[in-house]
């Protein structure tokens, strides 16, 4: 009995052990950050020199932000969270101070977050005014029962939390409205209220996927959604699954295009599923999503997105022309690209 008393101590203390290496093995000591600034009609010949050069600058700019904060070691959610205030705060992409115009003259803005570890996500859609809006989304996870809030509500609950407001003429961007006033011309003519049909050389949106030491995986997205779009539309950004996704236990998504695709086909967690159940790869399922399941949608040329497993694998996939986007790894040196072929 004694024997056995003994042999019984050794399992339990060898199963012990092996459950710690496993919790280990599973952290990361990587500490990566991925983000997109919007998909479309990106191509040199719409580019100058200059205009490249503050796109590559903004995109820098922004993962060092982040990358700054994992490298210090703290979290993936702080991490992007951060990240998307850097592009939020630029007018170069259509989230924030950039945000394009709806039909009737208005900036209304959309963002989401969501934690891989424990899949808490926070949300808000058809804002105004609020300077950052995925400050508000984080604010909604953390201070709420909620995970998406809208319109006026969500902007007094911003209030209330004490955010930054900045008044219209901050988020008046003279391209954003020669933008809108472009469509509006080719409305006349074509007749079609708010068609996808319009070229939208601009798909905005920007987006963040991180891993941090702790091997905790975060997404981010936010946008001003589509030049021309009815007051109070709302895309896939601010919606989980759809344009935003975070599971430890297979990947980090954000996405970016027109939004009515990818809420169809709820294609950020389409990608963890294919992962989970169809044991792909991040690259496979978010290259299947994209140029297959978007496609067969309808959803040609309409977008992409950025995806991150848990071992710091990720994919940055599109189908548009080009897609402002960009990665910084343990190195600290990020790479910045725009053009399909990069």
């Amino acid at each position: 009995m004694k024997y056995v008393t003994l042999l019984l101590s050794l399992i339990i203390t060898l199963g012990t052990l092996l459950s710690q290496h496993a919790l280990a093995s599973s952290r990361s000591s990587k500490a990566i950050l991925v983000i997109h600034g919007g998909a479309g009609t990106i191509s040199p010949d719409k580019m100058t020199p200059d205009k490249e050069k503050a796109y590559h600058e903004a995109l820098s700019q922004a993962l060092q932000t982040g990358y700054q904060i994992l490298h210090d070691g703290g979290t993936s959610l702080d991490a992007v969270e951060a990240t998307i205030c850097v592009l939020e705060d630029s007018p170069l992409f259509n989230a924030g101070r950039g945000s394009v115009y709806t039909s009737n003259g208005y900036n209304e803005m959309d963002a989401s977050i969501m934690e891989g570890k424990t899949l808490r996500a926070g949300a808000v859609a058809s804002v105004t005014g609020i300077k950052n809006p995925i400050r508000a989304a984080r604010k909604v996870m953390e201070q709420t029962s909620h995970v998406m809030l809208v319109g006026d509500g969500a902007v007094e609950f911003a209030r209330e939390q004490g955010l930054e407001f900045e008044d219209s003429a901050y988020f008046a961007t003279p391209q954003r409205w020669q933008e809108l006033q472009r469509i509006k011309e080719e409305e006349k003519t074509k007749g079609k209220y708010g068609s996808l049909e319009f070229p939208h050389t601009h798909l905005g949106t920007v987006g963040a996927v991180a891993l941090d030491k702790h091997g905790d995986l975060a997404a981010a997205t936010s946008t001003g959604g589509l030049t021309n779009k009815r007051w109070g539309r709302v895309g896939d950004s601010p919606i989980i699954g759809a344009g935003t996704y975070a599971d430890n236990a297979t990947c980090a998504v954000s996405c970016t295009g027109i939004g009515e695709y990818f809420i169809r086909g709820s294609y950020a967690r389409e990608v963890s599923v294919l992962m989970q159940y169809r044991g792909m790869s991040v690259d496979a399922a978010a290259k299947h999503v994209i140029h297959d399941e978007l496609v067969k949608l309808g959803g040609e040329d309409t977008g992409g997105m950025i995806a991150m497993d848990r071992h710091g694998h990720f994919a940055m996939d599109f189908n548009t022309r080009g897609m402002y986007r960009g990665y910084i790894g343990e190195d600290g040196t990020p790479h910045t690209f725009l053009y399909r072929n990069e």
